[in-house]
């Protein structure tokens, strides 16, 4: 494939994002000096390193221990009890405005993003009965923050002036990587009880927020939880609204992937778990799998944090005693469970297509997909019922039926209509592979470059020194594991996007200041 390369990342409305430029070089390998690449690992990292790596021409071979790509946004396909054929993922995932590197990553095979469909609203419930919203709150900061303050039944004026103010100041202007100097040494909920949050607003806002990275919050790095406010509410002007797929994730996303990387020469080896990777004299390693070796000029591992941490251990020549011994020492966080119901009734027609709940057991979310996801809708039609799946996230309980049987009866709570409904067929999805970020391990993460200029690391799980989480740094990641590989070879990278670095409002370092005074 010869040209211009698609579309990459894209600022979106906010016109403080930052731009960040590749270093300069040929627009493609050309002559037949193409490297022979190793991407290993098939969710959202390993899939935008392989992108960019095949569109300058380089020869790529992409190794995925699943039959199917994705990570975990993967899917696969069951028949339920009713003969119906339906695809089960991994659960709910928000693609928020700010994710620009994933998003530039979609429009490979989507350029108006058509396959994403706008969720009106991200409604979060505690069980006491109050409900934020966000659906009229500005997008612009400082705006953004007050009118959360005016329109939330759970963060008044009373609740701002009875802050700690000085605690506070850090959310006004957080800055990467500073943010982690100062903060990563702090528990996620310590800071909030320095902050003097009030209870309700604790628990819907930044203990959700805290949730999103699958954590109890009092072991979660302060300094994440301060990144988190700082990319969705104060730091950017996209807003705290988002999108979602409007079929399965494999077929709105990865099935046209895997069909654009093979359009651009690439090899897709799903089903083909890596073993090891040995160095090689001169540069470059050789890929072990079950098959066979295979030997390559470069290598990304864009694996989740216990792959990441077997292959590195089963590859004696990889790396330095320092560097592997920081690859060893990765958490992962707490199992988390995805409960998907498919019930012969339906839900009430207001409830929302997502609702974020604290207070209610285990249960940290509900969605109804019917709302929009075609294949849910069409299901949903055809039997008058719903689909409604069920997330808890950092699971203690070891009892794993008893916490399935927990979390519905905690539907019942939130959606009571549900009470009647009779339960079609369900499936539950347990896992433990999302990286964890505790207290004072920011340093000890690796980062996307390596001991070796012909290896490179990428994931949500590798340390990056931009204000992006969870899917925008595996794609952030990915893209920049593809561009420091480039490099060497003369050939120029991708443009990126990011959120501003630094609080983007002169009026809140302002008020900051005072305060500091």
């Amino acid at each position: 494939m010869t040209g211009v390369a698609p579309v990459g990342a894209r600022r979106g409305r906010d016109r403080k994002a930052e731009r960040l430029m590749p270093v300069p070089g040929r627009s493609r390998f050309e002559g037949g000096d193409e490297p022979s690449v190793a991407v290993i690992g098939g969710g959202i990292a390993g899939l935008a390193a392989a992108t960019l790596l095949a569109e300058r021409g380089a020869r790529v071979i992409l190794y995925e221990r699943e039959e199917t790509l994705g990570g975990r946004l993967a899917g696969h396909r069951t028949r339920l009890a009713d003969g119906s054929v339906v695809t089960m993922g991994r659960g709910f995932h928000a693609f928020f405005r700010q994710y620009y590197n994933l998003r530039g990553l979609l429009r490979r095979t989507d350029p108006a993003l058509a396959r994403l469909t706008p969720l009106p609203d991200y409604p979060l419930r505690h069980s006491g009965g109050l409900t934020d919203s966000f659906a009229r709150v500005p997008r612009t900061p400082p705006f953004s923050a007050l009118g959360f303050v005016a329109l939330s039944p759970t963060f008044g004026w009373r609740d701002l002036a009875a802050m700690d103010a000085r605690a506070a100041l850090p959310l006004l202007d957080v800055r990467v990587p500073e943010v982690y100097d100062r903060f990563d040494h702090v528990g996620a909920t310590e800071f909030l009880e320095r902050v003097r949050f009030p209870q309700a607003a604790h628990h819907l806002a930044f203990e959700v927020f805290s949730r999103s990275f699958f954590a109890d919050p009092r072991e979660l790095s302060a300094a994440e939880l301060l990144l988190m406010f700082h990319i969705y509410f104060l730091g950017s002007a996209e807003g705290l609204l988002f999108d979602v797929p409007n079929e399965p994730f494999p077929q709105a996303l990865w099935e046209p992937l895997a069909d654009y990387l093979l359009s651009l020469g690439v090899t897709v080896r799903a089903g083909s778990p890596v073993d090891a990777v040995h160095p090689r004299g001169g540069g470059g390693a050789t890929v072990l799998t079950d098959t066979g070796a295979t030997a390559h000029d470069a290598v990304v591992l864009a694996l989740d944090t216990a792959g990441l941490r077997q292959v590195v251990a089963a590859s004696p020549g990889l790396g330095t005693g320092p560097w592997r011994d920081d690859i060893a020492a990765l958490r992962s966080a707490p199992p988390f469970l995805v409960s998907r119901l498919w019930l012969d009734s339906p839900v009430r027609d207001d409830r929302p297509g997502f609702l974020g709940t604290s207070g209610y057991g285990g249960l940290d979310n509900v969605s109804v997909l019917n709302r929009y996801e075609g294949e849910a809708a069409r299901w949903a039609a055809q039997n008058g019922g719903a689909v409604v799946e069920l997330h808890a996230y950092a699971v203690a309980d070891a009892q794993r039926g008893r916490v399935q049987d927990q979390l519905v009866d905690q539907l019942h709570s939130v959606y009571p209509e549900t009470r009647e409904a009779h339960i079609v067929d369900s499936r539950h999805e347990w896992r433990s592979d999302c990286p964890f970020f505790p207290v004072a391990s920011h340093q000890q993460r690796p980062v996307v470059r390596t001991p070796h200029p012909w290896l490179t690391l990428a994931g949500d799980a590798i340390r990056c020194e931009l204000p992006v989480a969870l899917m925008e740094r595996a794609a952030t990641t990915g893209f920049l594991a593809a561009n420091a590989l480039l490099a060497p070879w003369g050939v120029r990278g991708q443009v990126l996007w990011t959120v501003p670095r630094a609080g983007r409002s002169w009026v809140l370092r302002a008020l900051g200041g005072l305060v500091a005074r």
